[in-house]
Parts: structure tokens; C-alpha cells; sequence
């Protein structure tokens, strides 16, 4: 990560932590009081082959000891229904502010994968993530509604771990190389305003 990209990080997480407080407590609040504890959910990512986090976010899921993987069809029923608000809007991961402030992740760059995919797919993602993992980013805008429908209609864990790594791992892994080789100061705040544009309720 350059020294300007991580100074607008800092900056711009400074800007929405003042300007997203109250909203965000009221958010902590709502989870609070319609799904109860905890209500901020915490999973281990990683940034780099051999480098893990810890990535925040509101609650939007019953909470399993079990749970590993994405989320498929096969965890449709485990999501609250302030959950599925949440994560329409992407106001779940509010929460990111504090990791984009830590350095964890940046605005813009791939999204930072759970540790079971860098260890079945080491080589790939050692390219990937010589970009700084990002909240937003070119293969989450290009790919995440497809994604979604591939994996919505996978009934079981089984097979949403079958489609996700031979469907959607190697797609969004050649869009985060592209933006890998065409990043810039102008290519992230375009692909920022383009994130805000798609944050709407439905």
C-alpha cells in the first residue's frame, strides 16, 4: 500500500467514524434489542498468506460454533431479519471503520478471504493479496450480485463450498488482478462512488 492510499484511509475513516456514530449506535442498539448478544461478529481473515485478522462486523446471523465457510442458501434460515436489512445495505460492516483505521484492510482492494481458501488456493492468493484487502473493490461490485444467486441455491454446506471455489474463487480472483494492475487514487474513488450508489434499501 502506498503512503497516499493509506493516508486517505486514515482520513476518510476518521471522516465516517464522526459522521456515522449516532447511526451506528443506533444500529448496535436495534441488533441488541431484536437478536440479542453478541452484537458485533468477529472472523478471522487474512491479509496475506500468512498473516491473519480480525475483521468486525454487526451480527447479522444466529450464531453457530460450527459455522465455516461462506454464506450459501444453506444458512438462509440462520439470518435475522434485521440481519437481512443489514446486509442489503451493507451497514453490517460499519464496523470495518475500526479495521480500515488499524491497517487491517484499506477502502479499496480485494476482499479478505477466510484462511481455509488461502490454504486450498496458496498460489492465487499470493497474488491477490499483494493488494491491501479492501471493504470495496472491483470484484465486489462486478461479481458479488452473481455470486449471491450461485450461491443462494446451494441447499447444503457441501455444495456451497463446491460452487464457491470452482465458480466464484477464480472469477473474483481475475477481477482483483485486474485492479491490481490498473489502481490509482482516481480508479478507487471511482470504484467508491459507484459502492455508495449501490447502497440503497430494497
Amino acid at each position: 500500500m502506498t503512503q497516499g492510499k493509506r493516508v486517505f484511509d486514515i482520513a476518510l475513516a476518521l471522516l465516517l467514524s464522526a459522521v456515522l456514530l449516532i447511526p451506528g449506535l443506533v444500529i448496535a442498539g436495534l441488533v441488541l434489542a431484536l437478536s440479542g448478544r453478541p452484537v458485533l461478529h468477529r472472523s478471522e481473515r487474512m491479509r496475506g498468506i500468512d498473516d491473519p485478522f480480525m475483521l468486525w462486523k454487526f451480527r447479522s446471523m444466529r450464531p453457530d460454533p460450527g459455522d465455516g465457510g461462506v454464506t450459501g442458501g444453506d444458512k438462509t434460515d440462520r439470518i435475522t431479519p434485521i440481519g437481512r436489512v443489514l446486509r442489503r445495505t451493507r451497514l453490517d460492516e460499519l464496523p470495518q471503520l475500526w479495521n480500515v483505521l488499524r491497517g487491517d484492510i484499506s477502502f479499496v482492494g480485494p476482499r479478505p478471504p477466510l484462511r481455509r481458501y488461502t490454504e486450498m488456493f496458496p498460489d492465487l492468493y499470493a497474488r491477490v493479496l499483494r493488494s491491501r484487502p479492501g471493504i470495496t473493490g472491483l470484484a465486489t461490485l462486478r461479481f458479488h450480485q452473481r455470486e449471491e444467486r450461485l450461491l443462494d441455491a446451494c441447499a447444503t454446506a457441501a455444495e456451497t463450498e463446491e460452487v464457491y471455489c470452482r465458480r466464484c474463487v477464480p472469477r473474483k480472483a481475475a477481477l482483483d488482478l485486474i485492479y491490481a494492475r490498473n489502481r490509482s487514487l482516481c480508479f478507487d474513488l471511482a470504484l467508491i462512488a459507484e459502492t455508495v450508489t449501490r447502497i440503497r434499501p430494497r
